[in-house]
């Protein structure tokens, strides 16, 4: 059922299931197949039974075909036959796919012919001598047979009951037939449960000191052997085993809990979910309307629609629209966490419980209390204390330095050189100027002085080399002025606000500074 092609692995097992001890070709099984409108090839035929054969579903045929012609023989020469386990795997699934959803009736009047046919066994095991064996096993199969089959349509019952009363959307005419099914089909199992289950349980104990009659005369019946000496699965009622648990299931065994107690308790918690989803329904605060006929006329446009249109329509219906991590600005708490960052990367995000589990934004407990940012300004005011005494080492190794060409820097104080190198040549450039400009930083105490030339300067760092083309670059602090500096200079603070130091005359004006 697994594998590819299930459909036609059902149809081959068909052919082998329907009579005993079938054996058939692979083109016996094609003939086969196609009167029954399934077009299935010789070759194809066979490799289904081969893979069938390799699961342990069939098993190659050991008889000899008798044919009156080669090609007669090359057409039947490879015969398979089903294994039991095979036969017993296909009911199974053949059980399965033939299911409903629907419930099924439970087989409680086999309850009273199971303790009319214990009177009848105790009769005869009250005079072994006189037992009419095949008599006493047909009762005894009939006994075991019916709580098998009465257990187990009690199971599905219950399972189906499960699956009704789970469901959240249980309303209206729906929820009235299925009130009137539980409120009438349970009591009358459990009426019938109680009535028929204490005259079974008083058979079984009173059967229990002449089992030994029972299962001695059950013995002599002839039964079937293995010649290879393997174990024989032997029907019900023919071990004491078997009668041991059939009582526990009437009267509990050791402290366990009996099947007709069971049955009771399962009743008595099927009703207390039924009230319970018919309070849920009266409550004003419950978990909303009803769905059910929503999502059902969904899935069948879902089903006529086109890939395209499905797509479009599920978007549309669950809000599932490309996912975007929005920032909102000063108030995010973690600003880090971006349009630009990946939804991997990103922090969870906390959704309350009644929320995440209910689906209902009622708040709910006490108001939770205003959060104290005074940890976080902390947080803050020590990371901009960091931040600042990192600039300002960086300040104080540029400012020693003078010449800048062939320099050694940290990369903290290159990245600080080329903030205040940047601003620099941005004055330069506004003012259309060709002698030098200075950059400087107050705070940092540190200036750097930027000259057009013919050579480069380049800075060493770390982690690799910067090079100014056509740049002669030069630092101190931002009160000094270096022998070097060129007349006429042009300086601009580190905040960019155009503040202009006094220009300096050149030597065709004749002035001084």
């Amino acid at each position: 059922m697994t594998a590819d092609s299930a459909a036609e692995y059902l149809a081959v097992m068909d052919q082998f299931t329907q009579t005993l001890l079938t054996d058939l070709a692979a083109a016996e099984v094609s003939e086969a197949l196609a009167k029954r409108g399934f077009i299935l090839s010789p070759e194809e035929a066979e490799a289904r039974c081969r893979s069938l054969v390799r699961w342990k579903n069939l098993m190659p045929s050991a008889r000899d075909p008798r044919v009156p012609t080669v090609a007669a023989l090359r057409y039947s020469r490879a015969r398979f036959q089903i294994t039991r386990l095979g036969g017993t795997v296909h009911r199974q699934v053949t059980k399965v796919l033939e299911m409903r959803d629907g419930a099924r009736e439970v087989a409680r009047e086999l309850l009273g012919s199971m303790a009319a046919l214990l009177s009848k066994i105790l009769q005869q095991a009250r005079h072994p001598r006189s037992i009419d064996a095949d008599v006493l096993a047909a009762d005894v199969t009939t006994v075991f047979t019916n709580q098998a089959y009465f257990t187990d349509s009690i199971r599905d019952f219950y399972a189906y009951l499960s699956s009704v009363l789970v469901r959240y959307d249980l309303a209206g005419e729906e929820y009235a037939s299925f009130k009137g099914l539980l409120l009438e089909y349970v009591h009358l199992i459990d009426t019938d449960v109680s009535r028929h289950s204490p005259a079974v349980l008083r058979g079984l104990e009173e059967l229990r000191p002449f089992l030994p009659h029972v299962l001695g005369a059950l013995d002599n019946l002839p039964g079937l052997a293995s010649a290879d000496g393997a174990p024989v699965e032997r029907l019900p009622g023919r071990q004491y085993n078997d009668w041991a648990e059939l009582l526990a299931w009437y009267n509990g065994g050791e402290g366990g809990m009996s099947g007709p107690t069971q049955l009771r308790a399962a009743a008595e918690q099927a009703l207390g979910q039924l009230l319970t989803n018919a309070r849920r329904m009266l409550t004003s605060g419950g978990t909303g309307g009803v769905r059910r006929s929503d999502l059902l006329h969904l899935a069948g446009l879902f089903a006529e629609a086109s890939v395209e249109e499905a797509h479009r329509g599920f978007s549309d219906a669950f809000g599932a629209y490309p996912a975007r991590h929005l920032s909102f600005g000063p108030d995010e708490l973690d600003p880090r966490d971006t349009a630009s960052t990946s939804w991997w990367g990103a922090g969870a995000v906390d959704v309350p419980v009644s929320l995440r589990e209910r689906g209902d934004r009622t708040a709910r407990g006490r108001t939770s209390r205003v959060p104290d940012p005074g940890m976080d300004i902390a947080r803050l005011q020590e990371e901009a204390a960091q931040e600042l005494a990192a600039r300002q080492t960086a300040g104080s190794e540029l400012a020693v330095i003078g010449a800048l060409n062939g320099a050694r820097l940290t990369p903290a104080a290159r990245d600080l050189l080329l903030e205040l190198v940047s601003m620099a040549l941005a004055l330069a450039k506004e003012l259309s100027l060709s002698e030098a400009a200075r950059a400087h930083d107050l705070d940092l105490n540190v200036a750097v002085n930027v000259t057009e030339s013919d050579t480069d300067t380049v800075i060493r760092s770390d982690d690799g080399d910067t090079t100014f083309q056509c740049l002669t670059l030069s630092a101190s602090a931002a009160g000094e002025v270096h022998a070097g500096d060129a007349p006429g200079e042009r300086a601009v603070d580190e905040t960019g606000d155009g503040a202009d130091a006094d220009r300096r005359p050149n030597s065709a004006e004749g002035g001084t500074q």
